[in-house]
């Protein structure tokens, strides 16, 4: 006479096993995408952030012109404002994320210093650190208009130029 057997036998845990396989192998991609979307979104308030920053920083500072990123933010507690720390953006992003980007991007303002022939401008910009991290790069000039390298792009803009030719963002 058999005793009777407690547990489970080694093909039932092998069926189990595979069946959570097979929907991680569904869900994981979802996941990613989801991931990247949502890390898109928030380069694009991130890169709105800047721009009102940059304006503001103009309008604290006109005879400086516009701000380099880190000059928008401030780490001190609480924060003085400053030419070097204008305290308008968080530090985090100022900084960007301690130089290691945010939110799976790197930003950064590049200002054009006003003198007696050139006119302050600045553009900055946000592009994913890798392709997975984001789907976008994004760009905007001193005009305030939120503008994207089109599918595909996720290379940062190298000029003020090549940033007035991609195209605007609609909300």
């Amino acid at each position: 006479m058999r005793k009777q057997q407690k547990g489970f036998s080694l093909i039932e845990l092998l069926i189990v096993v595979a069946i959570i396989l097979i929907i991680a192998a569904i869900a994981i991609p979802n996941l990613m995408r989801a991931r990247m979307a949502a890390n898109d979104s928030s380069a694009a308030g991130s890169e709105h952030t800047i721009i009102v920053g940059e304006v503001g920083y103009y309008g604290a500072y006109p005879a400086t012109g516009y701000a380099v990123l880190s000059n928008l933010g401030g780490a001190a507690s609480p924060c003085v404002a400053a030419t070097n720390s204008g305290c308008l953006i968080d530090n985090n992003l100022a900084t960007n994320g301690g130089g290691t980007g945010k939110s799976g991007y790197s930003f950064a303002a590049t200002p054009n210093t006003p003198s007696s022939t050139v006119a302050a401008d600045f553009y900055t910009t946000a592009a994913p650190l890798s392709n997975v991290t984001g789907t976008k790069a994004y760009c905007a000039v001193d005009d305030g208009v939120l503008r994207w390298g089109g599918a595909g792009v996720i290379t940062a803009p190298t000029s003020y130029p090549t940033c007035q030719g991609w195209t605007p963002l609609q909300n």
